[in-house]
């Protein structure tokens, strides 16, 4: 078995593939032990897979009803019998609300990580390919969202939408998109203009297919590396509008919705509010240390790589 494993690190790792299949697999591969050799982003990384694993196995990790309401038990402190972290004025279990507030957190950010890089994309490379007053028009837009800060963007979005979870992953995707069309622009003015487009011009391919075939796939990995950096800022943005009120609506167990419940109590009962702030702490965090450990082994200019 060992001899197997030995054979085919070096089928991975040989410096003469044979075919492009074994040429992309050796790619994968040496991304994953660049990766790996970060710790500090294969840490993010534990973080994340446990997040998602919670998420999926919320029912059966959670002591208790998120929603049940036991007044006559409410602001009991940390490590109480039943409950670990606590109770909110409600009465409810934290670590339960914490736990079902996870699959919350995968939805916004899942959502908006579909949306907004895939909208930014398709600005972007339009915009770089084609040039002129197209350019300029979609630049022009881009620009005015730029202009306003994304939390305030997104206030004015949800105020105009209403509040909702939906709605507000709607009006976060519709801020989040600028940067990922600038990127992509960026990326699309270097590469339009190399040798192995105009070739493929000259063999008759339209922009469309010169664009979604042979522009995107050089952008994508850049758009990744962006995307798991902004997850940080996704993530707050969201629960921003939880703890304003115009996010996930109550009783839903939303990390900033827990957090505006919290803040009143924050002096005598200050765990009430704290624990779903080390959440959201710890998921950002983790967010931003595997983006820095994907842009080591995603950024093409790094010969390390």
């Amino acid at each position: 078995m060992s001899i197997q494993s030995m054979t085919l690190r070096e089928w991975l790792l040989s410096e003469t593939p044979t075919s492009r299949r074994q040429a992309r697999l050796a790619a994968y591969y040496k991304g994953w032990l660049t990766l790996r050799a970060n710790h500090m982003a294969m840490a993010g990384l534990a973080i994340i897979v446990l997040l998602v694993g919670v998420a999926i196995f919320a029912p059966l990790l959670a002591p208790h009803d998120p929603y049940y309401q036991d007044l006559g038990n409410r602001l009991q402190p940390l490590g109480t019998e039943g409950h670990v972290l606590g109770t909110d004025s409600l009465g409810r279990d934290i670590l339960s609300r914490l736990i079902w507030g996870a699959r919350i957190t995968l939805y916004i950010v899942a959502l908006v990580a579909m949306i907004a890089p895939i909208v930014g994309l398709l600005v972007g490379t339009v915009s770089g390919y084609a040039g002129g007053w197209v350019d300029i028009v979609l630049m022009r837009v881009t620009d005015i969202f730029l202009a306003f800060p994304r939390l305030v963007l997104a206030l004015a979005f949800v105020a105009a939408l209403g509040a909702g979870i939906e709605n507000a992953v709607l009006a976060i995707s519709l801020t989040a998109w600028p940067p990922y069309a600038r990127l992509a622009r960026a990326e699309t003015l270097t590469i339009r203009s190399s040798d192995f487009i105009s070739a493929i011009r000259l063999q008759g391919a339209g922009p469309l297919l010169i664009i979604t075939k042979h522009i995107w796939p050089l952008c994508i990995s850049s758009l990744i590396v962006r995307v798991t950096l902004d997850m940080a800022g996704i993530i707050l943005a969201a629960a921003g509008l939880g703890f304003l009120g115009l996010g996930a609506q109550p009783p839903s167990p939303e990390w900033g919705a827990m957090i505006s419940e919290g803040r009143r109590f924050i002096l005598d009962y200050w765990w009430v509010a704290t624990m779903p702030g080390l959440a959201i702490f710890a998921v950002s965090l983790a967010f931003n240390l595997l983006g820095d450990g994907l842009r080591d082994v995603l950024d093409p200019k790094d010969s390390s790589s």
